[in-house]
């Protein structure tokens, strides 16, 4: 995916941020040893090969005047943060953190090398696995999640905007919703709905969140294309990034409820598979919010595909008629 917000370097200039965060070791011969990974939509990632023989990954954020949403402040910090974290626990398999750099001398923004996973990706292989393999990779990704949301904060919202953070859920909540909504208003975004329609439906349903009293890690950006698989097992899970303290029901693996009304293989597996309407309720806002966030988004990136707005308006008007009917 084309994004404005992608901060490429060239070859040279990787090769001075490799030899910084690995004592002077150089990069591999060969054009090779530095190939683009295209999947993300955000920041510039790398594959590296070293003179030594190791390979890593460097993912390199914007800009730090790039415009971004409100949200995404600070977030290569955060994702930093939250893997660091996560490996505290032996059943999360993310990889290692190898070098973070902030001071802006070879880069002219953050960086960090990391480990590179075995496997393949999830999303790219999934269709070719035998329906029982999926089920039980699914299952294992629910697992994942779970132990992810094991870990609890003291308050709720994101790490790098205290402007987004809350005593309770249902304040911080309101406050990303808000935020989401400006950002929009800011590029005159068409949201297909009134921006007061919108937080009318909001405000209507925020009682729901009353029920969530305790600030869990929340990964929220974990589709298919952020797994690794290998030999039957997940291997790893990446793109901390946008992780924040939050309900559980915000993940990804919850979005299907909402949409489909089914319990999926990763729902058994993180061992969720009845919601009260108080859930469902929640489910439905965490639609609305995943929608708005993603058509915000194409305003600010200026991406070379409609992928991500239609899928952001079918989000959208799923969850606003679902919102505005219950």
């Amino acid at each position: 995916m084309e994004s404005k917000t992608k901060n490429r370097k060239t070859r040279a200039q990787v090769a001075r941020m490799a030899e910084k965060a690995f004592g002077g070791i150089t990069l591999a011969a060969g054009e090779d040893a530095v190939r683009e990974l295209k999947e993300g939509w955000f920041n510039a990632a790398y594959d590296v090969r070293l003179s030594d023989g190791r390979e890593v990954i460097l993912k390199i954020a914007p800009l730090r005047d790039a415009e971004v949403l409100a949200y995404e402040k600070n977030i290569m910090e955060t994702e930093v943060a939250s893997m660091r974290l996560v490996r505290e626990n032996p059943a999360i398999p993310v990889p290692e953190i190898y070098f973070f750099d902030t001071d802006l001398d070879v880069c002219d923004s953050d960086y960090y090398f990391m480990e590179k996973l075995s496997g393949d990706n999830y999303e790219h292989v999934k269709a070719s696995l035998a329906p029982e393999m999926q089920a039980r990779l699914d299952q294992q990704i629910g697992v994942i999640i779970r132990e992810i949301n094991g870990f609890t904060g003291t308050y709720f919202g994101y790490d790098g905007n205290s402007d987004l953070r809350g005593a309770t859920w249902k304040e911080a909540f309101i406050k990303i919703m808000d935020a989401v909504l400006e950002d929009g208003a800011r590029k005159d975004a068409d949201f297909g709905y009134p921006i007061d329609e919108i937080r009318a439906a909001i405000l209507k349903h925020a009682p729901s969140m009353e029920a969530v009293t305790t600030p869990r890690l929340v990964h929220w950006d974990a589709w298919d294309l952020n797994f690794f698989a290998k030999d039957g097992k997940i291997s790893g899970i990446l793109d901390f990034e946008r992780a924040l303290w939050a309900d559980p029901l915000m993940e990804a693996q919850f979005r299907a409820l909402a949409l489909f009304g089914g319990v999926s293989e990763s729902m058994r597996g993180y061992g969720k598979t009845t919601f009260t309407h108080e859930e469902d309720e929640r489910c439905q806002l965490y639609t609305l919010h995943l929608g708005l966030v993603m058509k915000t988004e194409c305003y600010y990136r200026n991406y070379d595909s409609n992928f991500a707005s239609d899928m952001a308006k079918q989000l959208m008007v799923f969850a606003m008629d679902w919102l505005k009917e219950n």
